[in-house]
């Protein structure tokens, strides 16, 4: 029998970016699923924080060179990989010139919310499910976590459905204690319609905020983890109404086992 594939996307991974809560398990919950007879593949941003030399990351040249398209407006799409030896796992990096060359996150030096994030956010999910593609490797499921992928359970869904790379992929989607103040671009609803993606289908995020951002990934998924002790109680709520399966937070001696057992249970739901 053919080995699982898991897509993990990850806003945050160590050791390319200091090791937080979720850049620990961007790191290791891969491996860990790896090490359990699943085949991987993760991706990140490529943030111009990270020190591409220090860290041996290097252009792929045969999946870079697309355009997408946000707002009307071109954005070149540049892929580049790096390798975790320990654990024997590649780590592909969605970069752009306007998105990621600056030396931040999402926030500036003064911890100012950067304007675009919710392009960046688009660009990201885009960059990944097309450099999927060229890879020719289908999920079975897809695993992301941080709200800069709380648009990869719509896109899959929606824009990518049809697709028979993704026609019989699954999604959970992770949920942190990662609030930012304020809520994205007031055109972020707009920005998101496509001719798959109806703007009743992002109605929730009209006023797109962290809280309506992640109830729009959580619309979307087939699972839902909470990844953080402190989650938004709105939040959970959210969740438990949506009668989907959920894996409440976990300590970092058992998550790899839980989160194995939760990513077996969601592809046994209604096998393809």
């Amino acid at each position: 029998m053919a080995r699982k594939k898991i897509l993990f996307i990850s806003q945050e991974i160590t050791p390319y970016l200091p090791e937080s809560e979720m850049a620990h398990i961007g790191r290791y919950l891969p491996q860990g699923i790896q090490d359990k007879g699943k085949e991987i593949r993760t991706f990140m941003p490529r943030y111009g924080c990270i020190n591409e030399r220090r860290n041996q990351l290097h252009e792929v040249i045969r999946l870079s060179g697309m355009n997408l398209i946000i707002d009307d407006t071109d954005h070149p799409l540049i892929i580049k990989v790096a390798s975790i030896q320990a654990a024997r796992m590649q780590v592909y990096f969605i970069d752009n010139e306007d998105y990621f060359q600056r030396k931040y996150t999402v926030m500036d030096g003064n911890g100012d919310f950067f304007p675009d994030n919710d392009e960046r956010a688009i660009f990201f999910t885009k960059g990944v499910f097309e450099t999927v593609k060229k890879l020719r490797w289908s999920p079975d499921l897809i695993y992301c976590q941080g709200w800069l992928t709380s648009l990869v359970p719509l896109y899959l869904k929606k824009e990518y459905c049809e697709d028979p790379m993704f026609a019989h992929t699954k999604i959970v989607y992770s949920a942190y204690n990662d609030q930012f103040k304020g809520s994205l671009d007031p055109k972020f609803p707009q920005k998101l319609v496509t001719e798959n993606i109806k703007s009743s289908d992002v109605q929730i995020v009209q006023e797109p905020t962290h809280t309506n951002i992640n109830k729009l990934a959580f619309n979307y998924s087939d699972g839902i983890i909470f990844n953080s002790k402190d989650i938004d109680p709105e939040l959970k709520k959210h969740a438990t109404e949506s009668g989907k399966p959920v894996t409440e937070y976990t300590t970092p001696e058992d998550y790899i086992d839980n989160y194995a057992a939760f990513f077996d249970k969601i592809l046994a739901e209604n096998p393809a």
